[in-house]
C-alpha cells in the first residue's frame, strides 16, 4: 500500500474538521494527522509517549492533560484541537464507549462545528478496567453510542470504526494496573471477540468499518515492547489506510506516488534466430560479457526481436514455414530444447529416424544386475530400541493354585 504524502493529505482535508475519539493509540492517530497536513515527517518517540502536553505541533490543550492530574485511571480526561486556516482536528480521550463523559462529548458535536470525518476506537480499557465478564455490558454500551450519535450526525458526516490492532503475548502499560495484570495474557484473544461485537453493531448502524488488527496481523516487529502501542511507520500507515479509506467514500483519488521511468537499456531481449550459443562460446565469453545464458542478453542490439515482439508479417510466415507449423508469434524457447533452422537436417525430419532415435533411449537394465538380492545383506540399519513394559503385578493364576 502506497503511504499519503503531506500534499495528498493536506488537499484531502481541506476545508474539512476531523474529529479522533479513542483511547492512547487514537491519540497517536490525531498526532498523525497533525503532524500530517502540516509536512512530511514521522513522529519522534517521545511525542509518541508523550500524553497531556501543553501544545504538540500548534495545537492547543482545551481541557485535562497537564491541566488537571496526570494519571492513569478511568477518569483521566484529555481534549485536544488544532487548528489552521483551512483544517480542524480534534481529539477526545475516553476510557468507555459510552459514560456520562461521552454524553458530554455528544452534546459537544451537537452543538457543533459538524465532523466530515468521525474515528471511534474504544475496546482496551472497556474489556480490562471495568468487570471481568465484559461482553455484554460492552456490546449494550456499544448500542447506547452507536444510537447516540446517531441522533447527532448528520448523514453527510463519514463515521469509521477502527478495530483494535493486535495486542501482545506480553503486555505492560500504564492501563495495567497490579489488579488485572494476571489477564494481561488473555487479552489479545478478548481483543478478537470485542472487535467481533463492535464490527457487527458498527455495521449494522452504517458505519464504515477499517480492520486495523487484519491490516497489521503481519506486522507485529513494527509493535513496541510494552505489547500495546506502535511506532511511527505503523502509524503514518495506520494514516494512509484511513485516509485512502475517506477519499474512496467521498469519490476523491489519490494518486499513487511516482516511480521513475524504467530506462530502455534495462529491457530483456532475445537474440535473433539462427543463433546458438555452444559450451566453448561460454568458456571464451568475456567475464564484463552483456550476454546472459543462452540466446537471452540483457543490452543488446537493436536488430535483435523484443521480448513479445512478433516482427513482420513476412518474418512469421518464414519462421511457420521453417518450423513445419503454421505462422504464429515468436515464442521464446529455452536454450536446450530451441533447434536452430539453419541446422535442420532432412533426417531429422524423417518419423523413422526419430523414432529409432528414441528407441534406444528406453532399453531395459542389464542382466548383469539380476544376481543382487533385493535386500542386500550385512547392511546397518538405525533401529529405534523397544521399549521394555515394567509391569509389577501380574495378572497370572499362581502356579500353587493350579
Amino acid at each position: 500500500m502506497a503511504l499519503v504524502g503531506h500534499e495528498h493529505a493536506a488537499q484531502l482535508l481541506h476545508n474539512k474538521c476531523v474529529v479522533v475519539i479513542g483511547d492512547s493509540i487514537q491519540r497517536a492517530v490525531y498526532k498523525d494527522i497533525v503532524l500530517l497536513v502540516q509536512r512530511d515527517k514521522y513522529l519522534s518517540q517521545p511525542q509518541l509517549r508523550s500524553k497531556g502536553e501543553c501544545t504538540f505541533e500548534s495545537d492547543t490543550l482545551v481541557e485535562g492533560g497537564c491541566q488537571g492530574t496526570m494519571n492513569n485511571g478511568t477518569h483521566y480526561r484529555e481534549v485536544r484541537q488544532y487548528r489552521s486556516q483551512h483544517h480542524l482536528v480534534r481529539f477526545y480521550f475516553v476510557t468507555r464507549v459510552y459514560s456520562r463523559y461521552m454524553q458530554s462529548v455528544l452534546d459537544d458535536l451537537r452543538r457543533g462545528p459538524t465532523p466530515d470525518l468521525l474515528v471511534v476506537n474504544s475496546c482496551v480499557w472497556d474489556i480490562s478496567r471495568y468487570k471481568h465478564e465484559w461482553v455484554e455490558d460492552y456490546e449494550e454500551h456499544l448500542h447506547r453510542f452507536f444510537g447516540g450519535l446517531k441522533e447527532v450526525l448528520p448523514q453527510e458526516t463519514l463515521a469509521v470504526w477502527n478495530l483494535t490492532m493486535p495486542l501482545g503475548q506480553k503486555i505492560k502499560g500504564g492501563f495495567m494496573t497490579p489488579e488485572i495484570a494476571h489477564r494481561s495474557g488473555q487479552l489479545r484473544f478478548d481483543v478478537v471477540e470485542a472487535n467481533f461485537s463492535g464490527s457487527s453493531l458498527a455495521c449494522a448502524y452504517g458505519w464504515d468499518v477499517l480492520d486495523l488488527h487484519f491490516s497489521f496481523r503481519f506486522s507485529l516487529q513494527q509493535r513496541t515492547r510494552d505489547g500495546i502501542h506502535w511506532n511511527a511507520v505503523a502509524h503514518r500507515r495506520m494514516t494512509s489506510l484511513l485516509l485512502r479509506h475517506a477519499a474512496a467514500a467521498w469519490g476523491v483519488q489519490l494518486p499513487a506516488p511516482e516511480l521513475p521511468p524504467p530506462s530502455v537499456d534495462a529491457a530483456p531481449r532475445v537474440a535473433p534466430l539462427g543463433t546458438r550459443t555452444t559450451c566453448l562460446d561460454l568458456l571464451n565469453r568475456p567475464l564484463n560479457s552483456n550476454r546472459r545464458h543462452g540466446n537471452v542478453e540483457e543490452n543488446f542490439s537493436k536488430e535483435g526481436p523484443v521480448c513479445g515482439d512478433t516482427g513482420s508479417k513476412e518474418d512469421r510466415q518464414t519462421v511457420g514455414a521453417q518450423r513445419g507449423k503454421r505462422a504464429l508469434p515468436y515464442i521464446y524457447e529455452p536454450p536446450h530444447r530451441r533447434q536452430a533452422d539453419s541446422r535442420r537436417t532432412a533426417r531429422e525430419d524423417d518419423a523413422d529416424y526419430r523414432d529409432r532415435a528414441m528407441a534406444g533411449r528406453f532399453q531395459p537394465y542389464p542382466s548383469d544386475y539380476d544376481h543382487y538380492p533385493a535386500h542386500p545383506q550385512r547392511v546397518m540399519r538405525n533401529r529405534r530400541h523397544a521399549k521394555r513394559t515394567y509391569a509389577p503385578y501380574s495378572h497370572q493364576r499362581p502356579r500353587h493354585l493350579c
